[in-house]
């Protein structure tokens, strides 16, 4: 399974970024391997508005089939969904622990946004 983890730095080794839209990276992780792919999202994260919609848009064409985030947003969240991602918010601490996390049943996916957008 791949699942997206927001990150302030490209590794798994990185903290969780409290953030979906605005997230500088967003590491694409295959679940049995824990290799993973990097999403450089500094310039969406940087943008004035729909930096939600394009992270989105960037994790869908990567495959993921979940996402975990600290935080999400209603535009994004919506467009997660639309594209058939489960989303998972709360997460702190280190991507790898999020994904084992995820994983072993402690983080679980949300079924609304947490937050208002432009957070």
């Amino acid at each position: 399974m791949k699942i997206a983890v927001t990150a302030k730095e490209p590794s798994l080794s990185s903290e969780v970024d409290p953030r979906f839209g605005r997230a500088p990276y967003i590491l694409v992780v295959d679940s049995e391997s824990m290799l993973y792919d990097v999403i450089d999202n500094r310039e969406n994260a940087d943008s004035l508005k729909g930096a939600g919609i394009q992270a989105a848009s960037s994790v869908s064409e990567k495959g993921a089939q979940v996402l975990i985030t600290g935080h999400c947003g209603p535009n994004a969240f919506r467009a997660l969904k639309a594209a058939g991602i489960k989303v998972v918010s709360g997460a702190e601490g280190k991507v790898e622990k999020a994904v084992s996390d995820y994983l072993e049943g402690d983080l679980k996916e949300t079924e609304q946004p947490d937050t208002e957008g432009r957070w």
